[in-house]
């Protein structure tokens, strides 16, 4: 099945979006093939504000409603708590609250990112997806990844090249606590390291220590500004680590 072919079937959706490469490719071709979208993006403290500008930017961009849903992960034990199938219920809660609000504003189809790339094994939150009947146009049509970074160039969007960003509740190792306390610091310590230049990185929250994780090729870029780093980091955690083991 070919998108085009989707949107016939589908012609009135909602999307799931995130300002991310997969959910902007999507709906550049929502806004191609689709006789109405609209597009709801989840304001909360697990997302980093840059998201939130980064998706507005690119609603704007397609031309498409963009609204924005608040939600308070903080009233759900099943998430804050963090065990082992933390991103489903987080996924529940997300879903079920675009669902209830697409429903309202007369959208009867939700569509989400997913590509065919994306194992369900892997990602516990997509049982969610199954379980809500989220249609993923991009998984079924079996594009991959780099497919949809290919196909996002080729449309001049701004988030080919976009480095993929998990939610700041994965850098809390499982079954420690989540607070608004780590999440905010996770956010001001990556974003920092970002305006530095870092781009394929992660901040994980160890407790008391930080411990950073560095693609290959930005390991020289750390040690020319350690002690800033260094400086920056520790109003946030008193320890710093740096994991010598590079991330993929």
């Amino acid at each position: 099945m070919k998108l085009s072919d989707f949107f016939k079937e589908n012609p009135k959706v909602a999307l799931a979006f995130s300002g991310g490469v997969d959910s902007t490719y999507l709906l550049y071709a929502a806004k191609q093939y689709a006789e109405d979208v609209i597009a709801y993006y989840v304001k909360s403290d697990f997302q980093p504000q840059f998201e939130l500008a980064d998706a507005k930017s690119v609603a704007k961009l397609l031309d498409v409603n963009m609204k924005i849903i608040e939600l308070d992960h903080f009233i759900n034990p099943d998430v804050i708590n963090n065990g082992s199938d933390r991103c489903y219920y987080c996924k529940l809660m997300i879903f079920s609250t675009i669902i209830n609000q697409a429903e309202i504003d007369g959208y009867p189809v939700l569509l989400d990112g997913t590509n065919a790339s994306d194992d369900s094994a892997e990602r516990p939150g997509m049982r969610a997806l199954t379980e809500l009947k989220i249609k993923s146009p991009l998984r079924e049509c079996g594009l991959t990844k780099s497919d949809i970074r290919k196909l996002s160039a080729e449309a001049g969007l701004p988030t080919a090249n976009k480095p993929a960003y998990s939610c700041l509740a994965t850098r809390i190792p499982q079954g420690m606590k989540i607070t608004k306390e780590k999440l905010q610091a996770t956010e001001k310590a990556e974003i920092f390291l970002f305006n530095l230049g870092f781009n394929n990185f992660r901040i994980r929250h160890l407790g008391d220590f930080a411990q950073i994780q560095l693609a290959a090729n930005e390991f020289a870029l750390f040690f020319e500004q350690r002690e800033i780093i260094l400086k920056e980091l520790k109003k946030y955690y008193p320890k710093i680590l740096l994991d010598l083991e590079s991330r993929n």
